[in-house]
């Protein structure tokens, strides 16, 4: 692999993708919940993007406009959802290209009605609630219902197709069943003024999930928008020690190759000030170490501590923008320069490698 590639590598497993968007997929459609599969984690690469729709994600999801645009050209056959409240200076560019998108204000869903009416197109908007993590949504639900009310009575162009929720990301507020149900008494709410169900209530993203295992999901949640547990698993398991049989979490692999390996102190000699990114580090004296320097940094990976090595006794120790240090002492492989060292990840990383333009992709495909 060394003489035929270029490093830094990211192996992405398209297979290992499909199979936990279908088991995923099936356990929510088990329970009367679909999913909206979020591609912003991988950049809305369309070649993952189509292993999603392939195993039945009902909507294809990003917070980036541009990516859901790209995926429309690319042939993506599933509506879209935009799952970050809509700027102003971006609602001529999303009308006519995004089926679906999150609000929370007034002003907005009047814009889109008026650019709407010019092009002669259908908008759907899902209005967010805010039941106590704090980011987007109205935090007073008689605005929200109001806002329904007005949309679905006097707007002609954008339709009222659901209410929704943030849970976890901002304000790391764990689902449960109160602040869901209090979600669904809106919906309630709602659908007696209105006279006919919502299409869509959407009950959060990956930390949602747990409420469904533990099988606490109020009835009326029918949405999900999960990105995190389809493409590396590591929420539910590693943080929140849930166990959902047969997920992978090895879709994302990074190949780095190792530029030098010497022994040195662990801590650094001189005046501790700043890093190149304005930290403090704090720092260990664990004597004399064997170290390599791996040809990856935080331009491409983003936070070092979100990477899992694969081989045993090898050990994070820091980064910086084009570098990562690893303590290599207690590995048992004789590791040289030259050698390729492999990292499973946590859900940053992807991130940033699957936009890094110096990283190759190399997709994989083990059964089909």
């Amino acid at each position: 692999m060394a003489k035929k590639y270029k490093y830094p590598i990211l192996q992405i497993n398209l297979d290992y993708i499909y199979d936990n968007s279908k088991k995923l997929v099936d356990l929510c459609n088990q329970n009367g919940i679909c999913i909206s599969g979020v591609v912003k984690g991988f950049n809305g690469d369309p070649k993952i993007a189509e292993e999603l729709v392939k195993a039945g994600c009902e909507h294809i999801a990003s917070a980036r406009l541009e990516q859901l645009i790209k995926l429309k050209k690319h042939g993506i056959a599933k509506q879209t959802m935009l799952v970050r409240i809509p700027m102003l200076s971006e609602l001529e560019d999303m009308v006519g290209n995004v089926d679906i998108s999150l609000n929370s204000e007034w002003e907005t869903v009047e814009n889109i009605e008026i650019i709407c009416k010019k092009k002669k197109v259908i908008h759907k908007v899902v209005l967010m609630c805010d039941v106590g993590d704090l980011r987007e949504g109205f935090f007073n639900t008689e605005e929200l219902i109001n806002l329904a009310l007005y949309i679905e009575n006097s707007l002609q162009y954008v339709k009222l197709y659901g209410i929704g929720t943030n849970i976890g990301c901002y304000g790391s507020i764990n689902p449960s069943v109160e602040n869901l149900s209090q979600l669904c008494l809106v919906a309630e709410e709602i659908e007696k003024k209105i006279g006919r169900n919502l299409e869509l209530v959407s009950g959060g993203a990956t930390t949602s999930l747990t409420l469904l295992l533990e099988g606490k999901m109020p009835t009326k949640i029918n949405n999900l928008r999960i990105g995190e547990a389809i493409l590396v698993n590591r929420d539910l398991q590693d943080l929140r020690k849930f166990n959902i049989e047969g997920l992978h979490q090895d879709n994302f692999i990074l190949n780095a190759q190792i530029v030098e390996v010497k022994d040195k102190p662990s801590y650094p000699i001189g005046e501790i000030f700043f890093d190149a990114f304005g930290n403090k580090p704090v720092y260990t004296d664990r004597g004399i170490r064997k170290r390599a320097i791996l040809a990856v940094g935080k331009q491409d990976i983003g936070d070092h501590d979100k990477l899992i090595p694969m081989l045993n006794g090898i050990q994070i120790i820091g980064s910086s923008s084009d570098h990562m240090i690893v303590d290599i002492q207690d590995c048992k492989q004789n590791i040289k320069v030259g050698d390729v060292l492999e990292f499973m990840m946590q859900y940053p990383p992807m991130l940033y490698l699957t936009a890094s333009k110096n990283v190759k992709k190399i997709y994989k495909k083990n059964k089909r």
